[in-house]
Order: structure tokens, then sequence, then C-alpha cells
């Protein structure tokens, strides 16, 4: 089965602007909270992993006609479906119908504050050297990947300067296909508009991306 996202539009003519909205309008619906507080509970559990969350919204066929939270609702309900934890019969009925097969962990309520004060960090200690050094010039290596993946299209094959060393993280292209973390030395990397986009992008402006070792290559 080919792997589609439809979440990598950097760089994509044809969506028009983007809207600007006031600083720390965070809802714009009565369900939307909601929509957090279960992605959220059901994160914690450990049925998945953060990564195999962000595979399952990329990779909603109406990903580009749905709002945020819409995203968030409809990918947590199909990996809740996956897992088996709900049945597609309990979500046209709208409520409970069996039993739920029992998980590893549970958020409580009164846990909720300090669990997400505490946060889940994805760095890891190092277990050999990296390859790239801060100032040093690399290419982006073209991949075309088939699975979930952190390098956006636009950067496939660009030159660009490595502006800071990251230190090492959970491998997400790995940890989304449930391989394990596979942690890598992750890196800034700093490309000039021109070099992204051509004649489209502006000279001077530079973007940076934040780039896992394997998608680097030396120059």
């Amino acid at each position: 089965m080919t792997y589609t996202t439809h979440a990598d539009l950097g760089g994509l003519p044809g969506f028009g602007p983007v809207t600007l909205e006031p600083e720390g309008e965070l809802f714009h619906a009565s369900w939307e909270p909601r929509a957090l507080a279960l992605t959220v509970a059901m994160g914690a559990t450990g049925a998945w992993n953060l990564d195999m969350m962000r595979a399952a919204r990329e990779t909603l066929p109406d990903y580009r006609e749905l709002s945020y939270y819409e995203i968030w609702l409809f990918a947590l309900q199909n990996m809740l479906e996956k897992r088996g934890l709900v049945t597609p019969e309990e979500v046209s009925a709208e409520r409970m119908l069996q039993a739920s097969p029992a998980l590893p962990r549970v958020l409580k309520g009164a846990d909720v504050h300090a669990a997400l004060a505490r946060g889940a960090s994805t760095e890891r200690s190092p277990v050999e050297p990296g390859r790239y050094a801060q100032g040093q010039k690399v290419r982006v290596r073209k991949l075309q990947a088939d699975h979930h993946t952190r390098l956006p299209a636009y950067a496939l094959g660009k030159e660009g300067v490595v502006e800071q060393i990251r230190g090492v993280h959970v491998f997400a292209d790995a940890h989304a296909q449930g391989l394990g973390e596979q942690p890598q030395w992750l890196y800034a990397v700093a490309f000039d508009g021109v070099e992204l986009w051509g004649d489209a992008g502006s000279p001077g402006v530079q973007v940076c991306i934040d780039a896992f070792e394997p998608y680097l290559e030396a120059l």
C-alpha cells in the first residue's frame, strides 16, 4: 500500500494567504478542547506514540478540507478503531457497546497539569559522535519516503549549512512505523530561499529546518 501524506504543503502554490489569528486564540468551537483532551489522554496511555499519531493525521484522505482539530479528532478515531479500542458501531451509536481492552497506562484528571508540565522529551544520550559540524555545508538526500518523515519535500536535494547541532533525538521516521526509537543526531540546517525555490525565492531570506542525520550527506 502506497503511503501518501497530505500535510507536506510547504512551498506549494495555490493555497492562498496565511490567515493570522489573534495571539492566544486557541479554539473556535466548544468541541475543540474536548478533542484536544481526548488526544492527550489517549496519547498518555501508550497505545501508540506521537509519531504514529502524526502519520494517522497526515494520511487522512480529506486532510486539506478539514480544520485543525477535525484532523486531530478523525485521526484519533482511526487509531482507536485500528487498536480495537472502539468499534465502528460504537462510533455510530456515540456510546460504548462493549467493554474496552485494558490500556498500559491511564492519565487521571488530577495528574494532567503535572504531566503536561513535565512533557516527554525526545532527546537521548549519544552513543557515537555526529557526522556533521556547525558551519559545515551539507546536501539533503533525495529520499522519497514511503512512510512518515519529518523531512519536507521542498528541501530534497538542496544544499545548506549546519547552523546548530541539536543533539540526539528519537528518529521520527522509524518511531512512526513501530520500529523503535533508533535515536539519531539532529541538526538545524539553514537554506537560502533561492536555493529552495529558485526564482520564486527571496534573495537574502533563509529557511532553517531540523534535519535528522540520515537525511543529509556531506558536500
